[in-house]
Order: C-alpha cells, then structure tokens, then sequence
C-alpha cells in the first residue's frame, strides 16, 4: 500500500509541475505581451473560432477597399482644385459626378465595415466569456477560488461581466482602428514620398530637392507626439487597473447588502451598512478622481497636437506652393496625403487612453483565467491528499490527516474502509477539522497527506448544514443539478411527499427566488427529497442532522433506511449517537505541534 501511495504522490506531482511552475510568476509582472498570447490561444481553441476568423478576414478585406477608395479620393483632389483654380465649370462638373460615385463606394463600404466590426465585437465576448465561465465552473474551482480571497475570488463576476465585456470592445475597436491605420500608413507613403520630390528649397541660388521630405516631416511629428503621449498617459494603465477593482468591490457590497436585506433589517444595521457603502464610494471617487487628472493632462497633449496638425501639413508644403513646383490642386493633394499619413502615425496619440484602458483589462481578465487554473494545486504539493478510485467502489482512508485554520487532524484509525450500505459516524471535537474533512470527500479539499480512495462520484449524495436552491421552477430546484426531464413526475411528487412537503406541489412549475420564498426547514426538506430522487449509493452528512430535533432526525434516518436500504452513509458529528443507526463510530483527533504551512493557514481560516 505504501508503495502505491508513493506512486501516486510522484503521479500529482509531475501532473502539478507545470501548474506550479506558471503560478510562480505574479501575474501582473508578465507583460501585455504575454498575456495577449495567452488570450490568444484561449481564443483559437475556442469554438468562435471559425466565424471569428472569417469576420476578421470579411474586415480586412473591406479596409483594404476603403483605403483603396480614399487613395482614390485623394488622387481626386488634384483634377478637382486644379479645374476650380482655372474657373473650368465643365470639368468642374465632371469631377463632381466622379466624387459622388466614390463617396458611395465608401458609403457601402464603411457601412460593411461597421457591420463587421459591430459583429466581431459580439463574436469576441462570446468566446471570452465562455472561455472564462466554462474554467471557472470546473469541479470544485469556484469553491477554491472563493476560498482563495482577494480581488480574483471575490469579485469573479466582474472579471468575466464587466472587464470581459471591456476588454473585447476595446479590442475590436483597437484592433480595426490600427490596422485601418496601417495599411493607410503604408498606401500614402508611397503617394507623399512620390508628391515631396515637387517640394524643393533655394539654398545659395540653387534648389535643393530632399528626398522624402514631407514623409519625414510627418514622421518627425507623429513621433513628437507620440512619445508625449506615452510619457503622459502611461500611467492609466495602472490608475484604470485600480478603478476596475475599487468598483467591483463596491458593487460587491452593494450585493451583500441586497442579499442580506432581512437581517440587516432585524439588527436595524442599516447606518453601519450606510458607513461602509460610503467608504466604498469614496474610494471609486478617489479613483475616478485619477484618473481624470490623468486625462486632463493627456488631452493637452493630444488636443494641442490635432489643432496643430490643421496647418501642419500647409507649412511644410508651403516652400513648394509658394516656389511654383505646385500647383493649387497640387498643394490639396500633398494637404491630403500628409493628412493621412500623420493620422495614421498619429493613431496612438488618439488611443493613449484607450489603450491605457485596454492594457488594464486584459492584465485582469488574464490574470484570472490564470488564477482559474493555477489555484487547482496548493501551494505545497508535499502537503496534498492524494485521491484514487476505490476498486471495489467503496471508501477507504489510508493514513488520512488534513491540514486546516493553523491545525492539522487524523482519524483515530490510520486505515479505514467503509463498505457499501454501511453507516459510520465519524466524531470531532468542536475545530477538529470535521468539514475539511466533508470537504476533502466531495474533492474540494486536499490540504493534508495521506490517501483517500472513493467510490464512483456520481453515486454520492452531500448533505450540508446549508442548501442550494437554484433559481427557476421548483421542479429544478429538486432536480439539482440534473435537468427536470430526467425524472418521471410521478417520482418527483412522491419524493416531495416524503419528504414532508406535499402542500409545495401545486408550485411546481412556479418560477421563484426559492432561497428566499422558502424558510431554512424548507430548504433542507427540499435536499433530503432531492437525496431520495437521485437514489444514491453514498450519503455524505456534514452534521446536517445535528441541529435536528430527535423527531426529525429519525425520520430522515428512517426514509434513508426504508428507502436506501443499499447506502453507505458517513455522517459528521461533535458526538455519538443514533447508535441504532450508525454501525461504526471513528474519531477525528487534532495532531498536537502538527506543522502547517502559511499559505494553508491562510486559505481555510474559517474551517472547523
């Protein structure tokens, strides 16, 4: 047996290794780089994949068009000024009818363009949230993550609501809006590198003609902006991270409270509530306030350097015009060229907060795709309950011990077995780790050493002291997590009528917060009838019959045994009894001097 136990210790240790190795490396400490790819591959594994392919390819296609038709346009601007400058009315007319054609084609096709990029911007917070909603509802991961605290495991719902919902609308319009400046960039350097050789200036007599010199005019002044830019919104980044975060912690509270209404109401704890929500919102405020600070000062950068790019383009083609190399219409369509091209460069002047803002959103919603798989391992995995399948689809605990809140507890047997259709109680003093161990059967804890063989999963059944009522028709509500259809209605109604709540069966079919329609009786009725449907071969009791009147109790016992005759039953108490019952009785004891680790400690403070 040890050395089974041993192989399966190195078996989850090469298995963590690579788990391990990416949760060494603090998230925010890896770059926008790294976690774009790691989105990225999120994204091609994804099943959008294909229509998010074929949306980008139907956008690049239709930029390609569009900057197609405005070299067009611009190329228009030459025959159009020239013929206003000779009073020409015929060819006046002529370009008239050519700028009216060429303003459709860019109608149809700027109107294709928001269609598509409208339509990749939905296709892409598909894929994300389902990426995000699918890792996070893996077995057990909620639970972990809950338990893991801080932001990522308080506040989930806004990473994969509102930040998932931000960060694909910013990408999508980032995305269009760089490449559409790309391809703009590349299309009109050529055309103002080509239209500068007519710019020429007279040095000592003679004409010098500089090579590119409008291309590098614009480059000069793109770059001067940008590099303000950057020095003056970089830190966004970090002022949008901290936003996000202070929101989502206000609007969690704001959820506790709401959820919470009734006894808050009882302990007329209204004005305490009223405190901390204040000091939540100051907190947004004093975000916000930053971040318009920050703002401020970034629009005079990038305000000042769109006024002046009016006549930027006027003056550094002034020499030519004023010399004679150019012409009117030729003057217009050096104006457009260098327009496009310094817009083009420009494009990160224009997005510095945007970009500042996207950067933010991506480091949290990668960071807690991240988080979502890296927490499936402790933190030590020399301090880990190995888990197998039982061969025989029973129980068996070898050398069990679990670690929890600062303590570390063993049962009072280092090997035990529990067969199918046996009823053991296992006893603990009050903080003797009894629902670490609850926790470790359902799977969702493996804090400790030791192994833990299990019969098949879905053949259990976990009763606790709390009971989840999903939302909807009661119907599910029994049902959980299976769907209703899984069920005759004639077993339904007799589950229900056995578990003492007849008088609910005209409501079946009513949709309802059942959580909060039905008192806490209710809902444990609820979970034993959901126990006798599901007929399973392995009831787990976290001392979910310890608040029980005697009555009560021996009813449940005798519904399990009339009707379950063949399950096995392991119940948790902080005492014997029900010898009748249960068969076996083992002791959990706490370890005196056991040693735990910090990290554990820290995760299941709340365990007792």
């Amino acid at each position: 047996m040890e050395g089974d136990l041993r192989g399966d210790v190195l078996n989850v240790h090469k298995a963590d290794e690579k788990v391990l190795r990416a949760a060494s490396t603090p998230f925010a400490q890896r770059g926008a780089l790294f976690h774009l790819r790691e989105m990225f591959g999120a994204l091609k594994a994804s099943e959008e994949r294909r229509p998010l392919a074929l949306l980008a390819l139907g956008l690049a296609v239709v930029i390609a068009f569009t900057t197609l038709g405005q070299i067009g346009l611009n190329a228009w601007n030459k025959p159009f000024y020239d013929a206003i400058a000779r009073k020409d009315l015929a060819d006046f007319g002529r370009q008239l009818v050519t700028f009216a054609w060429l303003v459709v084609a860019l109608l149809v096709l700027n109107v294709s363009q928001t269609w598509l990029q409208g339509t990749l911007k939905v296709t892409l917070r598909e894929a994300v949230t389902r990426d995000l909603v699918r890792n996070w509802l893996e077995p057990g991961r909620p639970f972990r993550l809950a338990r893991e605290g801080g932001d990522v495991g308080v506040n989930p719902d806004q990473r994969m609501h509102e930040d998932a919902r931000r960060l694909t609308e910013l990408s999508g319009d980032l995305g269009v809006g760089l490449f559409l400046a790309s391809l703009s960039l590349v299309s009109f350097v050529g055309v103002l590198w080509k239209l500068s050789s007519a710019v020429s200036f007279e040095i000592a007599g003679q004409h010098v003609t500089i090579p590119g010199y409008m291309v590098w005019c614009a480059l000069a002044y793109s770059a001067t902006g940008t590099w303000l830019s950057w020095l003056v919104g970089r830190p966004l980044i970090h002022l949008d991270a901290e936003r996000y975060a202070r929101e989502a912690n206000f609007r969690f509270s704001l959820v506790r409270a709401s959820e919470n209404a009734d006894q808050i109401a009882l302990y007329g704890g209204e004005t305490f509530e009223r405190r901390g929500m204040n000091a939540d919102i100051n907190r947004v405020l004093a975000a916000m306030h930053a971040v318009v600070k920050r703002m401020t000062m970034l629009s005079v950068v990038t305000s000042g350097y769109g006024w002046f790019a009016i006549v930027a383009p006027l003056i550094v083609a002034a020499p030519g015009y004023f010399g004679g190399e150019l012409s009117f219409g030729d003057l217009m369509m050096v104006v457009g060229a260098f327009f496009q091209v310094q817009q083009s460069l420009r494009w990160f002047v224009d997005n510095m907060a945007n970009v500042a803002d996207w950067q933010a959103t991506l480091v949290r919603v990668a960071a807690f795709r991240e988080t979502l798989t890296a927490q499936d391992a402790p933190a030590d995995p020399d301090e880990r309950i190995i888990f197998a399948s039982h061969p025989l689809r029973a129980l068996s605990f070898n050398e069990l011990e679990v670690t929890y809140g600062g303590a570390r507890s063993r049962l009072s047997e280092p090997h035990v077995e529990v067969r199918p259709g046996e009823h053991v109680l296992i006893v603990g003093d009050p903080g003797a780790g009894k629902s670490a161990l609850y926790l470790a059967l359902a799977g969702l804890w493996n804090w400790g050493s030791g192994m833990v063989r299990l019969p098949p999963r879905q053949g259990m059944v976990f009763l606790s002291q709390s009971s989840y009522l999903p939302i909807g028709e009661l119907r599910a509500a029994v049902t959980y997590p299976s769907s209703p259809d899984r069920f005759e209605a004639f077993a339904i109604r007799e589950a229900m009528e056995l578990a003492g709540l007849d008088y609910l069966l005209p409501q079946l079919e009513r949709s309802e917060r059942w959580d909060k329609a039905l008192s806490h009786e209710e809902q444990q009725r609820i979970v034993v009838a959901r126990m006798l449907l599901r007929k399973p071969n392995w009831i787990v009791l976290d001392a979910a019959t310890d608040g029980l009147n005697i009555e009560r109790r021996r009813m449940i016992q005798t519904l399990i045994s009339t009707h379950l005759p063949r399950a096995a039953v392991i119940g948790f108490s902080r005492e014997a009894h029900d010898e009748s019952f249960y068969t076996r009785v083992v002791r959990l004891e706490r370890v005196v001097s056991a040693r735990v680790e910090a990290g554990e400690s820290e995760a299941s403070t709340s365990l007792i």
